[in-house]
């Protein structure tokens, strides 16, 4: 997979959000490697692009390991801010469209190497380099563990991400345009997309919904631990989609690419996910409760060796791509969003309480 971010013409209210907002992956999106080889079948514009500036890489030391818990995304945003700076990004507003799209060319590449380097430092090991021969999920991969990845894993861990690189006006593709609307640089953007990004209710959910796995354990707990939960007024992570009342078409793809895998996970998932949806329906009825695409996310990153907390990041260097390229498409528009607000609060006039 090698995405190169570009610009689409949307129309006037797609600009605004919605759930129809939505457009075909980037153009190159897809470059896949064949079922048993990690190499790219020819030489990549972008490759070169992978790795990290000298003037950010005797940083990341103390980025990764600041804090008292791993925080990658966070890690993440001030590495890629320093590399912008470095880079010396300016605003959209003041460049060429051509000099846009190699900034967020740029930002796509660098994502990914950021983030492994970020999570090596963090548990005690060296930042692996890029390979410019490896196919983006292969280097990913390698990049992440030190070692060529199983082609199985890295076709399963390209086809995640491919299906994850653009999804509508979501919250964090809106926060982009947003900041992109007033000019600022594409960095921001995105910077500002990973902040949003990193909410539990977006971002967060594949590592959990694996947690709710883990937590019934066996097929005999699943009804009673999903009853207890709902009737608690929780939520079963992995289900439920503000848009979709059906399944979540991506969620059938990871399902497939999963059972290709095979293995005890796989068909303890597809258990949980049967019954599961069998409860919400009874318990929730009128609903439409299905499972989402982080449910088999999670299973599909598990089976291919990614740790827990690597799930978002992982994520988030597939989604950057899809924020680029709206990045890209609202500068080329230079309207300012500006929502409005209706006020909703107590009548005028108030009385104003007296000083103490």
């Amino acid at each position: 997979m090698e995405a190169v971010p570009d610009q689409r013409h949307r129309s006037a209210d797609h600009r605004v959000g919605g759930p129809g907002a939505r457009r075909p992956a980037p153009r190159e999106a897809s470059r896949s490697t064949s079922a048993g080889s990690n190499q790219l079948p020819r030489p990549s514009p972008i490759a070169p692009l992978r790795r990290i500036p000298d003037a950010v890489r005797s940083l990341l030391g103390p980025i990764a390991r600041a804090g008292a818990r791993p925080a990658p995304l966070e890690g993440l945003r001030t590495a890629l801010t320093l590399a912008g700076a470095a880079r010396g990004v300016r605003p959209v507003l003041d460049l060429t469209p051509e000099a846009r799209r190699a900034d967020a060319l740029f930002a796509c590449a660098l994502t990914p190497t950021l983030l492994t380097a970020l999570h090596r430092l963090r548990t005690g090991r060296e930042p692996v380099e890029p390979r410019e021969d490896l196919s983006y999920a292969a280097n990913y991969l390698y990049m992440l563990t030190g070692e060529e990845p199983r082609p199985a894993h890295a076709r399963a861990v390209e086809q995640y991400l491919i299906s994850t690189i653009d999804h509508g006006f979501n919250a964090s593709t809106f926060t982009a345009r947003v900041i992109a609307s007033t000019g600022a640089d594409l960095v921001g953007a995105v910077c500002g997309a990973l902040s949003s990004l990193s909410g539990p209710l977006h971002g967060g959910a594949p590592s959990r919904a694996l947690d709710t796995l883990d937590a019934i354990g066996t097929p005999d707990r699943i009804d009673g631990w999903i009853r207890e939960r709902v009737l608690a007024g929780d939520r079963i992570m992995g289900f439920g989609h503000p848009v979709y009342r059906t399944e979540d078409p991506r969620s059938v793809l990871l399902r497939d690419i999963a059972r290709s895998l095979g293995g005890d996970l796989v068909d303890f998932a597809v258990q949980v996910e049967r019954r599961v949806v069998e409860l919400l329906a009874e318990l929730k009825p009128g609903r439409e409760l299905h499972t989402n695409v982080e449910f088999y996310a999670g299973v599909v990153m598990e089976l291919c060796g990614l740790p827990r907390e690597m799930f978002t990041p992982t994520f988030a260097s597939s989604r950057v791509i899809g924020w680029c390229a709206n990045i890209l498409e609202q500068a080329a528009d230079s309207k300012i969003i500006r929502p409005a607000a209706r006020y909703v609060g107590p009548v005028p006039p108030q009385p104003v309480p007296a000083l103490a």
